[in-house]
């Protein structure tokens, strides 16, 4: 926003493409707060995926009386770029690496994914071994030269890479994390030799150690750049000659948000952004609650993504994957599933099964009526009689209850039983795929289900998140009042956030010199969050968070442990010992605080925080009974239950209370209250659900 223009008048867009709709939320600084966003969403427009967030944008601006130079922030999550690495879909990108290192790629790190798998196969490489180039240089592994660059072999790597064909390359050098030079004379070298050849280096990017992950991320972040560049371009494009004081900013799959110009330079930050966000929005509305502990279930068209969302903890990972892919870079934890209401049931052979793949938007499933064929969740859904019988989006959207029946048809002829029995089926399958991965993740964190909250959002959440609330063993359910919208509503109150991180393994360090450290990354956090403010909205304030990656000496794996606190006290090599072995014992019950510990980095998080929409609860809660707006029977536990009440959203107040079976519904999404859980509005207006007992 340019400087001297009253921020207080600025219309906020918060957009989410999801691979069934498009989402938007969108909120006023005057407004009152969380209760006063609004949401949208349109039919995902693929494969040109900028169109629906242009004509979506179009729609808001007009209904709320934006003028040309009034001021704008829209903030952007996008799987666009994620997609394309998962289906390979983009032209071929070529490696240069180390003399000596061409099999890089092929040797991974040797492990197969499925090992118990006799017909399992490794994945094929991004790059294959003929894109893959050689340079004559060494770095020891303290980063010391052992061997000067060749600027020759470099010109010689570039020039047949450049006669493959290739649209771009990486750049991946032993040891380079230790001292960048040589990656560094590469650049210099291809960049004055070939100037449209685009060329980028590890050093850029993630600084690490790990070889093979670092040289990933290198390829995965040139793979997509073109194909973001173009993305992001062509919404900035609108937005420059329809709207010039608007701002576009980008979510980051660390759960921050960044300027547009970056997210062209480095997408590879944005290849989980989308899921990410809705994470970021939990934690917003986590915070504002008294519940610290949410597992939450984001369930859209195409996947279902669960992350534990702790107040006042780090939920963070460096062990993410996109696609076949390692993303080795610090993102929000997330466990991604492919069920979403548009999943595919199919049979293989007389097994019935639900996902990965999806109707989409296009056709989409049968009862869309588009031209879909085949039974997807959704037909499932509105044989139960879960979804309305006018349709979604308020009865914009008409769903035909013949075609999912005719769509469903042959999974009931296998099975012996009626369509409404086997679309039954086809919910507690999908159930079942996803109990089989939410509760190995939360072993993994050391929680159990009794000490959770689920928070439901997305398109599909607030029809199957109960459902599985129940099989879990969870006993209390939060539904958002933006839940359709929910990553969307995410991307309005993420702050600016920056990772920065250095690599200490196999270096004897003390603690004046991880002070040190840690000063210079947060010095460096500071100058990035300064830079990316620069004509945005203001930044209230800058915060940091000082993490490492610590083991115990002999261990053959890190955790991030969170030593904020120990610095501030001026713990010392102790106090951060102390950290970790309180971390190590609470994810697996047991910590040996007499062995010698390892710190293998340091990295910081920095955060420009920016204004954000006010809890505004409503204080004043009574109860208030309201009338259904119609009534029909629901399908659970294998039999009808007759009369059931159909709440309309809108009608229902903080206080207001019932207990299932019941269906609340609202032009945006649809909240299924199944038998045994009492429904209530809360302070916030958002659905809370508690299981009887």
């Amino acid at each position: 926003m340019p400087r001297g223009i009253e921020e207080k008048t600025m219309l906020r867009i918060g957009v989410d493409i999801g691979g069934t709709f498009t989402d938007f939320a969108v909120w006023r600084d005057e407004a009152d707060g969380y209760r006063q966003i609004d949401g949208e969403k349109l039919p995902t427009s693929r494969p040109q995926f900028a169109d629906a967030v242009i004509e979506g944008l179009s729609r808001i601006v007009g209904r709320h009386g934006v003028k040309s130079n009034d001021p704008l922030l829209v903030v952007h999550g996008t799987t666009v770029g994620t997609n394309a690495a998962i289906e390979r879909s983009e032209p071929s990108v070529a490696l240069i690496t180390t003399k000596g290192y061409r099999s890089i790629l092929d040797i991974a790190r040797l492990r197969l994914d499925k090992s118990v798998d006799l017909f399992n196969r490794r994945p094929a490489p991004l790059v294959p071994r003929e894109l893959v180039f050689e340079v004559d240089e060494r770095l020891r592994a303290d980063g010391s030269i052992e061997r000067p660059l060749d600027a020759e072999s470099v010109i010689t790597a570039v020039a047949h890479a450049k006669r493959s064909g290739v649209a771009a390359i990486g750049v991946c050098l032993l040891h380079s994390y230790r001292n960048p030079v040589h990656e560094a004379q590469v650049l210099e070298i291809a960049r004055a030799k070939f100037p449209d050849m685009e060329v980028m280096a590890s050093y850029e990017i993630w600084p690490q150690q790990s070889e093979y992950e670092r040289a990933m991320l290198t390829l995965l972040n040139v793979y997509v750049k073109r194909l973001m560049a173009g993305y992001i371009g062509k919404i900035d494009e609108f937005l420059r000659d329809k709207l010039p004081n608007a701002r576009l900013l980008v979510t980051k799959s660390n759960g921050g948000v960044m300027s547009a110009t970056e997210a062209c330079r480095l997408p590879v930050h944005t290849l989980l952004s989308g899921p990410a966000a809705g994470v970021t929005a939990a934690r917003t509305l986590a915070e504002w609650t008294d519940y610290s502990s949410i597992l939450t279930l984001d369930m859209g068209g195409t996947s279902t993504d669960v992350a534990l969302v702790q107040v006042g903890r780090p939920t963070l990972t460096a062990q993410a994957k996109v696609g076949d892919f390692p993303l080795f870079l610090p993102v929000t934890a997330i466990e991604a599933m492919g069920a979403g209401g548009g999943s595919l049931v199919w049979l293989d052979g007389e097994v019935l099964k639900v996902g990965p793949r999806s109707a989409g938007s296009i056709p989409g499933p049968a009862c869309f009526g588009k031209g879909g064929t085949q039974p997807t969740l959704t037909d499932a859904y509105l044989l139960c009689n879960y979804l309305s019988p006018k349709g979604l989006l308020g009865g914009r959207m008409p769903l035909s209850r013949e075609l999912a029946q005719q769509a469903i048809a042959p999974i009931a002829k296998v099975g012996s039983s009626d369509a409404v029995a086997a679309a039954e089926s086809c919910i507690a399958v999908a159930t079942s795929n996803m109990l089989a991965k939410v509760l190995p993740f939360l072993a993994r964190a050391g929680i159990g289900p009794a000490d959770l909250t689920l928070m439901i959002f997305g398109g599909a959440g607030g029809i199957h998140g109960p459902l599985l609330a129940e099989e879990v063993g969870i006993k209390r359910i939060i539904v958002p009042r933006l839940s359709s919208v929910f990553c969307a509503f995410g991307c309005l109150v993420a702050d600016l956030i920056h990772d920065s991180v250095r690599s200490t393994t196999g270096v004897a360090i003390h603690a004046d010199e991880i002070g040190q450290i840690f000063s210079e990354l947060a010095e460096s956090g500071r100058d990035w969050v300064e830079q990316q403010a620069i004509n945005s909205q203001a930044v209230e304030r800058i915060d940091a968070l000082y993490l490492a990656e610590m083991r115990y000496a002999a261990q053959s794996f890190t955790i991030p442990v969170d030593l904020t606190d120990a610095l501030k006290r001026g713990a010392g090599m102790n106090g951060f010992s102390d950290a970790f072995h309180a971390e190590h014992e609470r994810l697996f019950g047991y910590a040996s605080r007499g062995a010698p510990v390892a710190i293998n980095e340091l990295m910081v998080r920095t955060f420009g925080r920016q204004t954000k929409p006010s809890a505004a609860k409503n204080e004043q809660v009574e109860f208030k009974s309201t009338a259904p707006e119609s009534r029909r029977e629901l399908r659970f536990q294998g039999r009808w239950w007759p009369d059931c009440p159909i709440f309309a959203r809108n009608e229902l107040k903080a206080g207001w209370e019932h207990v299932g079976p019941a269906v609340i519904e609202q032009d945006l999404s649809t909240i299924l209250v199944p038998p045994g859980f009492r429904a209530a509005i809360g302070t916030l207006g958002d659905v809370v659900m508690t299981k009887e007992d």
